[in-house]
């Protein structure tokens, strides 16, 4: 039996007074949802999370049955190696975020306005050498960047530089553990982000961003340092070959972690203008070839962090407008579930549970996907850790 897993990132919600107290995934019109969960099977997962929400990263690797007490990266080398670069084992890797800041250092605009053309600021970053260790950049999608620090005796037991926080100093980078490599580590990284600052203020293209009345991106906020560890590969873990269509970063990195072929989409962009008929063509193309397609869908979690729940219950409905062209799949798992909720009343991750359909096994009562009637499924509420080893044997 084929499998197609299809992630829509921050599905899960939470009712919404202006959407006659329901969810967009419950106010959106989703007749091809509906029709896959009144012919298959449903529940409610619940997303693992360390802390006080669930991140994408560990919902992600719980989903596909990697546990996160024995299998810890931080999030910095799976955003590297997404947007393609080459990460070291003695690397050490971050995410970051072009922000403005004002002549102290405060946080005036996390995203610098959701800049999209950071390539000039990164071509007068790139390369800078301090203490013997060199920082090597690339651009992510919009605001975001992957950093690498590339030398001797570095240690990625460092804290954060961005606490999601505007009106507040940035944070300045700290060891974490009682050690010199963390300590230097700190000490290098603080320094490069000052260089970085002096350097990004007096750039042409912030300039011209002042002029028309834009945000200038003068400050990177870095965070989520991580080391490449060598984790199973989906296939020895599952016994299955494995394929990987997305456009964001970090799903891209996942997949290059768990060994997954990665299949490029024209336009799929990690945003709201992704090219979702590319996406499901290609992911019904590619089970030719493999056992596996995971299949990730990013929008849905930007309209909540945006609070638009409007623009998330529109977009549900444009990705129910495609899913005919799965249909008819023979001898084909469809699985269709969250990463975690993002509720767009609160604009961040939750541990609420998600809704999760299986098509193409067995059948109960449920008629429409959402979070409310998905928990009258037979699957009942499990825990994601679990998840991959009970759609493998069916055991619903």
């Amino acid at each position: 039996m084929k499998i197609l897993f299809i992630i829509l990132d921050g599905l899960g919600d939470r009712s919404i007074k202006e959407l006659g107290n329901k969810t967009p995934l419950e106010a959106a019109r989703t007749p091809n949802f509906d029709f896959l969960a009144s012919q298959g099977i449903c529940g409610l997962i619940e997303p693992v999370y360390q802390g006080s929400f669930p991140t994408s990263k560990d919902a992600h690797l719980s989903l596909f049955g990697y546990d996160l007490k024995k299998w810890h990266m931080g999030r910095g080398v799976f955003e590297v190696l997404g947007i393609g670069m080459d990460l070291r084992k003695e690397d050490v890797a971050l995410r970051g975020n072009f922000a403005t800041v004002d002549s102290k250092l405060k946080i005036i605009d996390r995203r610098a306005g959701r800049i999209s053309n950071t390539k000039p600021l990164i071509g007068a970053l790139q390369g800078m050498t301090i203490e013997g260790v060199k920082f090597l950049l690339s651009p992510a999608i919009s605001h975001r960047v992957g950093i690498i620090l590339r030398g001797k005796n570095l240690s990625d037991e460092i804290s954060d530089g961005d606490f999601h926080k505007t009106g507040i100093k940035a944070p300045k980078i700290l060891a974490k553990a009682n050690k010199k490599e963390a300590r230097f580590t700190a000490k290098v990284l603080n320094e490069f982000l000052l260089r970085s600052h002096q350097i990004l203020e007096n750039h042409p293209l912030n300039k011209k961003r002042i002029k028309e009345g834009q945000l200038p991106a003068n400050y990177i906020l870095a965070r989520e340092a991580g080391r490449l560890k060598k984790l199973p590969s989906f296939r020895k873990k599952w016994g299955l070959r494995a394929c990987c269509i997305a456009g964001g970063g970090l799903y891209k990195g996942i997949g290059r972690v768990l060994k997954m072929d990665l299949i490029k989409v024209k336009g799929a962009t990690g945003k709201a203008d992704t090219n979702l008929e590319g996406k499901f063509k290609t992911a019904k193309r590619s089970l030719k070839k493999y056992d596996f397609c995971y299949l990730h869908i990013k929008a849905t979690d930007n309209f909540s962090h945006d609070g638009d729940f409007l623009g998330k219950k529109k977009f549900i409905e444009r990705v129910d407008k495609e899913l005919p062209l799965l249909f008819n799949m023979k001898n084909t798992l469809i699985v269709v579930t969250g990463d975690h909720s993002t509720p767009c009343k609160l604009k961040e991750h939750s541990s609420d549970p998600l809704p999760v359909l299986v098509f193409g096994s067995k059948k109960d009562e449920v008629r429409k996907f959402s979070e409310k009637e998905c928990r009258k499924g037979k699957i009942g509420k499990i825990k994601s850790l679990g998840f991959m080893r009970r759609i493998l044997t069916c055991n619903f």
